[in-house]
């Protein structure tokens, strides 16, 4: 039996994160042999369980050598709220959160997998944080938000900002500071990368400044002044083609400098089997790459694709740091 541990979160109690677990440990023989421990309350296990007809059997875990448990933590919930967000779901999703990054930090778990919470609900319970990175930043300053799946893989130099406070990030001390962050947290990693490819940002990368000057004033010299010191980063490149290039090229990792600008291609591509991997943490944290789903949560529809490659691929990333 291992006693390797991963540490899973319910994320939302109204969304589809309870389900995607249930399908998940309907099925244990299918992910990774490890002892995972949940980060949530029986009560909604219990709750969603019943409303989907989904009942794991638990002497199947042991079979298939995997062994489960469940952390309880925070409030009990008196009523859920399916499919919407309300801020005693949003405190109980962040209460999940909390808990597992404290063990993980803790060393009790090697890696954390997180199911999706509901940024409106964080919002309605009063927190200060727009999302898991966002704590996790609080944390660990220089932590990344990327994606990873079979087809792409993709740096987001911002993520959760309004486009024009993202534009006004993209300045070349930012960029400077964010590569050397991102060379950090791939150094000793298996990750395959060999090359980093970058996203300008306006149209046809600035066509030599007569599209815009960002590129021409911040972003080719901070890349200049990172290859000078021995830093392989590639670009500007035409943002509308600079994925075909890493398109399966798993030695490839793009960089888009806003969140849309990765994203929309990252889940055209990859939206059922891609991950959310945060890089720059000392241990491995992923999520699916999908939020909650408010308008699947309880009618038994949403795919546990996603979750289930996240679970792989924190197992293997942390793995590595055996």
């Amino acid at each position: 039996m291992t006693s390797f541990k991963i540490g899973l979160t319910l994320g939302d109690p109204g969304g589809i994160g309870p389900e995607l677990i249930l399908k998940l440990f309907s099925r244990p023989a299918e992910l990774p042999p490890a002892e995972y421990i949940i980060y949530g309350q029986q009560s909604l296990l219990d709750f969603w369980s019943e409303k989907l007809g989904l009942k794991p059997r638990w002497t199947d875990w042991l079979a298939a050598e995997r062994v489960v448990s469940l952390r309880e933590t925070g409030q009990p919930l008196e009523t859920v709220m399916v499919g919407r967000p309300a801020a005693e779901q949003g405190l109980a999703s962040f209460s999940f959160f909390e808990a597992a990054v404290d063990s993980a930090r803790r060393g009790e778990i090697k890696a954390l997998v997180t199911a999706p919470i509901s940024k409106i609900a964080w919002v309605k319970a009063g927190l200060p944080f727009r999302g898991h990175t966002e704590y996790l930043e609080k944390l660990y300053p220089e932590a990344i938000m990327s994606f990873w799946s079979d087809r792409l893989r993709v740096a987001l130099f911002t993520h959760h900002l309004p486009l024009r406070e993202a534009m006004d990030r993209v300045r070349r001390d930012n960029l400077i500071r964010f590569f050397q962050s991102l060379d950090r947290a791939l150094e000793g990693k298996e990750t395959g990368i060999k090359e980093i490819l970058v996203c300008g940002l306006n149209p046809h990368a600035g066509e030599d400044g007569t599209i815009g000057q960002e590129e021409r004033l911040e972003i080719i010299p901070a890349l200049e002044q990172l290859r000078n010191i021995s830093l392989e980063v590639k670009g500007p490149f035409p943002p509308d083609t600079v994925f075909r290039q890493g398109l399966d090229q798993p030695d490839k990792l793009i960089v888009s400098l806003y969140h849309d600008q990765g994203l929309i291609a990252f889940k055209l591509l990859s939206f059922d089997r891609g991950v959310n991997l945060t890089l720059g943490l000392p241990f491995v944290r992923t999520s699916p790459d999908h939020g909650t789903a408010f308008e699947l949560a309880g009618r038994g529809l949403a795919s546990p694709t996603s979750f289930q490659q996240a679970i792989w691929l924190a197992w293997k990333f942390s793995r590595q740091k055996n």
